[in-house]
């Protein structure tokens, strides 16, 4: 299965390098530079500690046994080793502290603005994006960030620092055996930027996979009533075993070039040390160096090895860092909405005219919508009919913005709807569909969803809707958690509860989508005198495909292939003997029989 996501596939993902993405890190990371430069001086601080232990050594072996032995070393050495343990203790808390509070800081900031440009972004970004993707870069790629802020940049500063002071120091003790230890490291940087390129483009097809992975069980478990009837367990754990084993692989050759590095390091670092002890021995006997000299030397080669083997093996963690910035970063640059003009509307009286109105979604040739022209009325009720696919969802998803026309122009009391902000548009809207979004809070904040609960006017609502008595016997009444999606709820109920939304709002424009067309007969007439008193007083755009939801409409608007082909009222249409008589025959026979 494949997916189409350009949060997953960055148009410049391939081409941007580490240095672009830290860029685009520096914003999040300027407010807090002074905190970040006081743990990089703990590290400092730490690091220069890591030194300070084989200069130790060095008075130790020389002057502190046998007839060489003095009192200043004998005290001095034990004192200054609980000294530099002291340190180096309160240096390494401090820097993990300063550090910690830094990328958790900018973790919330960078989580605050993916999900901020989420919700401010277009109709089709929704359309194009699983929910899983989504998902995985909003709650869980995001701590992949966390991941190099901690963890790489604690090794990258502390390791790198313990490095230079290590060979700092080891320059000042013998600097001819220093230059041997010099030539090694251009060699394990060589090493590291060829495993670098490929752990990052295994590292991009890693997360596209894992994206894929999410989608699988998301489809699962969304569909898991079709799933069990159809018996298609087994081909899910297929489908699911299939993309786990492909991200195994992955996974593997990301361990099998990551790997590399240490055991080719090591050996570099062997074949130094080997030279090393050579040319200490060699100068041991023309007296060009000291036990202890030699001892402190080899200590420190030794010591300057496990952070080498820290910074090799941050590369992976940080290629898997920088891979889930790209994908962030891809979220926080999608486009925003557009705003719409400037042009309040307060109150719209609820005339609505649609001119030559065409819109194409790009994925065929011909037009969704092809030149439609119709006016509505203030408090006008009219309904569209036509088959499935004549265009009538997008039709009255272009009203509230959702999708801009490709052509003509939608106007709302004589005014063009893109002069109107688009907060102040959909203010004068509201919409209730047969697929009900209900959210896991308390029936309250349902109803009053976007405003401050008030409790009279919820009550209300739900009078309305005819949903009141079921509330009241409820065990803590509006204030009853529904569940994910109103699950704790009948199907009638969760439509109801919708229309209770759409009569809080109290919009003057009202767009009701197939709202009736899942409900049993029972249901349905609870429903449908709960949408009398909804549309009262409003204009109503009304989509159904049981047209005897629609026969006391104003005007029935009859739409196919993306044009309206007849409108009229329901006898009128029956009279004429159009396409609109032949979906009622049809209708009315299915339900003789």
């Amino acid at each position: 299965m494949e997916t189409q996501s350009t949060l997953r596939k960055p148009a410049d993902a391939a081409r941007a390098p580490t240095s672009a993405v830290m860029k685009r890190l520096w914003p999040y990371i300027r407010p807090l530079i002074g905190v970040l430069l006081l743990g990089i001086v703990a590290m400092a601080v730490s690091a220069a500690t890591d030194a300070g232990i084989p200069a130790l050594l060095k008075p130790l072996l020389d002057h502190g046994f046998g007839s060489n032995a003095s009192k200043h070393s004998v005290w001095f050495v034990p004192i200054a080793v609980i000294g530099l343990a002291l340190v180096r203790s309160v240096s390494s808390y401090a820097s993990n502290y300063l550090l910690q509070y830094v990328s958790n800081r900018i973790l919330l900031q960078m989580r605050l603005d993916m999900f901020n440009r989420m919700i401010h972004t277009s109709t089709s970004f929704f359309q194009r994006e699983t929910a899983s993707t989504i998902i995985n870069a909003i709650v869980f790629e995001v701590n992949q960030i966390l991941n190099v802020l901690i963890s790489v940049l604690i090794t990258l500063v502390r390791d790198s620092l313990t490095v230079i002071f290590l060979l700092g120091y080891l320059f000042i003790l013998n600097w001819r055996l220093t230059l041997i230890v010099a030539v090694i490291l251009p060699g394990i940087g060589w090493i590291t930027s060829k495993i670098s390129r490929r752990l990052r483009r295994l590292g991009r097809e890693h997360q596209s996979l894992t994206n894929d992975l999410s989608y699988i069980v998301e489809e699962t478990v969304g569909g898991y009533k079709v799933v069990k009837v159809h018996n298609g367990e087994d081909y899910e754990t297929r489908r699911f075993t299939a993309m786990s084993k492909r991200l195994r692989g992955y996974q593997m050759r990301m361990t099998v070039a990551g790997g590399l590095a240490q055991p080719l390091t090591q050996f570099l670092a062997s074949i130094a040390l080997a030279i090393v002890i050579t040319i200490a021995v060699v100068q041991s006997v023309h007296d060009q160096t000291t036990v202890g000299g030699f001892v402190a030397f080899v200590t420190s080669m030794l010591l300057i090895i496990s952070p080498l083997k820290h910074l090799i093996d941050v590369n992976q963690p940080l290629q898997r860092g920088m891979t889930a910035c790209e994908l962030i970063f891809g979220l926080i640059d999608e486009p925003l909405e557009p705003a719409g003009g400037d042009r309040k509307l307060e109150h719209a009286r609820g005339d609505i005219e649609f001119r030559d109105v065409s819109f194409n979604y790009g994925a065929t040739d011909r037009p969704t919508l092809d030149r439609v022209s119709f006016t509505v009325k203030p408090g006008e009720m009219v309904a569209l009919a036509g088959p499935s696919g004549s265009g009538k969802t997008t039709l009255v998803n272009l009203l509230p913005r959702f999708f801009w026309p490709t052509g003509g122009e939608i106007l709302i009391d004589g005014v063009p709807i893109d002069e109107y902000g688009v907060h102040d548009l959909r203010s004068q809207m509201a919409m209730v569909s047969q697929d009900v979004v209900l959210f896991n809070d308390t029936i309250a904040a349902n109803v009053a969803y976007g405003q401050a609960p008030d409790r009279e006017r919820v009550e209300a609502a739900l009078r309305a809707a005819n949903l009141a008595d079921a509330v009241a016997m409820m065990p803590q009444g509006i204030d009853t958690l529904i569940g994910g999606n109103g699950m704790r709820l009948s199907g009638g109920q969760r439509q109801r509860l919708a229309i209770a939304r759409a009569i809080y709002k109290d919009a003057p424009i009202l767009i009701l989508d197939e709202a009736t067309s899942a409900l049993d007969s029972e249901s349905e007439r609870h429903v449908q005198a709960a949408l009398e008193t909804l549309m009262k007083g409003r204009t109503t755009l009304v989509i159904a495909h049981r047209l005897s939801t629609i026969e006391r409409a104003n005007r029935i608007l009859v739409m196919e292939s993306g044009r309206i082909v007849e409108q009229g009222s329901h006898d009128e249409l029956l009279q004429h003997g159009g396409l609109y008589a032949h979906l009622h025959r049809i209708q009315y026979q299915q339900q003789a029989a």
